[in-house]
């Protein structure tokens, strides 16, 4: 599908947005093995966020769900999953095959995981290896690096690890190990990563104590977890993209509804404010265990920064978008230390750099990041989105933002995380 995008002369309106990916996979992973039902509102319907819904079915999870309001799932427990009489599916979704390989280890039964071309090419390894330290008897292609993985689950034990990358999709694999394993697990990285997982294993009765460092100590429960009922925060990923959008365009102000600003999430609003963003955090409230506020934005004058460190894993998906940024701002922006973009729905290193050359940025590659040199303004051009989500939006903004006409190969990637992406565009179009 392509999709041609116009530049606009003003940007105004109020958007709300979808239900957080990655509290969304959570609610349903961590409900379905809670005693007892639990109502999830705001749940995100994106392809991703749906495969694991999918494969929880297949595994004897009642889950009610039309596809608009509320969804209710019907936990039989920690034990209550029963072996899938097939293959599960993971699609795109790396988040549903690392999750639930983590879940599955603890069960005793066999399980086949699986996903489309692109996610049996994504490294499993970082999950492997520490759930076979626990126990677990799992193998995949090349020796456990790709997909299919093939889990024979049991009995598990506690382990001390160090990630050797800050990940939240291989903490959340093992902290769902831990619940079954004999003794303590502890965790350590060597950065803080998205921390949606132990926020709702503590609102479900499980014991998950803080390291000095950032590490985490799990212990296996002593009784079932308790179901939590929540409304998802709205996706501070998905936010990103209107975010940019208002900060570099000359003549905009967007409003934000109820989006998730969990500290372990926030990070582009850190960079842009870095940048010299106008960004205004209101109505400040507690959506369960997630803090939420309304964010406003409104047109800045942009200037290069520098990304790395800490930061990298609090922004790590939104980090092309924020290179539309950087190449409308002043001055030069450096984004280092994030080889982690090679391997995600496309290599996004690789991918941003030259669909953003297609519209005049001046962009280079690094191993592991990018330097931008702010150039004024975009032109309008033809570009992809390589199959990727994040770039197919990545492409939109750049092209609402440029001079002239962008078209986007490959626009409809973007139901994998935003099924209303372009609906939300054709409304800010409107208020023009």
């Amino acid at each position: 599908m392509r999709k041609m995008i116009c530049s606009l002369r003003r940007l105004r309106g109020s958007i709300e947005l979808p239900g957080d990916k990655s509290v969304s996979h959570r609610a349903l992973i961590l409900n379905a093995i809670a005693r007892g039902e639990a109502v999830v509102e705001n749940f995100q319907g994106g392809a991703d966020c749906l495969a694991t819904l999918r494969c929880l079915r297949a595994l004897g999870v009642k889950i009610e769900w039309d596809g608009q309001g509320p969804l209710r799932i019907h936990g039989g427990g920690r034990f209550g999953l029963r072996e899938s009489g097939d293959v599960l599916n993971a699609g795109n979704s790396a988040t549903t095959i690392r999750l639930l390989a983590g879940l599955l280890a603890g069960q005793p039964f066999f399980s086949v995981l699986t996903g489309d071309a692109s996610l049996r090419s994504r490294p499993m390894e970082r999950v492997v290896d520490p759930l076979r330290a626990m126990g677990t008897r799992i193998r995949g292609r090349a020796g456990g690096t790709h997909p299919p993985l093939v889990i024979e689950g049991g009995p598990l034990r506690g382990i001390r690890y160090r990630l050797p990358v800050a990940s939240a999709q291989v903490k959340s694999a093992l902290s769902l190990a831990a619940l079954y394993g004999e003794g303590e697990t502890v965790l350590t990285e060597p950065a803080p990563s998205r921390d949606h997982t132990e926020r709702m294993l503590r609102a479900m009765g499980v014991e998950v104590v803080g390291e000095e460092g950032g590490g985490l100590r799990i212990s296996p429960p002593q009784r079932e977890l308790t179901p939590l009922s929540l409304r998802v925060p709205g996706d501070i990923s998905a936010a990103a993209f209107w975010m940019v959008a208002a900060a570099a365009h000359p003549d905009a102000e967007i409003r934000l509804i109820g989006v998730g600003v969990n500290p372990t999430r926030s990070g582009i609003i850190d960079a842009l404010a870095s940048m010299g963003a106008s960004i205004a955090l209101e109505e400040e409230r507690m959506w369960g265990a997630e803090p939420v506020a309304d964010i406003v934005v409104r047109s800045s004058s942009l200037r290069g920064t520098v990304i790395e460190g800490p930061l990298i894993p609090r922004l790590i998906d939104e980090i092309p978008v924020l290179a539309v940024a950087a190449s409308l701002a002043q001055g030069e922006t450096v984004i280092r230390q994030a080889r982690e973009l090679r391997v995600k729905e496309s290599d996004r290193i690789r991918t941003t750099v030259l669909e953003l050359r297609r519209l005049g940025a001046s962009i280079e590659e690094l191993p592991d990041g990018m330097i931008i040199q702010g150039v004024g303004c975009l032109q309008g051009g033809v570009c992809a989105s390589h199959g990727d989500h994040r770039l197919a939006m990545t492409m939109a903004v750049a092209g609402l933002l440029a001079q002239g006409e962008t078209v986007v190969r490959g626009a409809e990637a973007a139901s994998v995380s935003y099924p209303d992406f372009w609906h939300h565009l054709e409304q800010l179009s409107s208020h023009r």
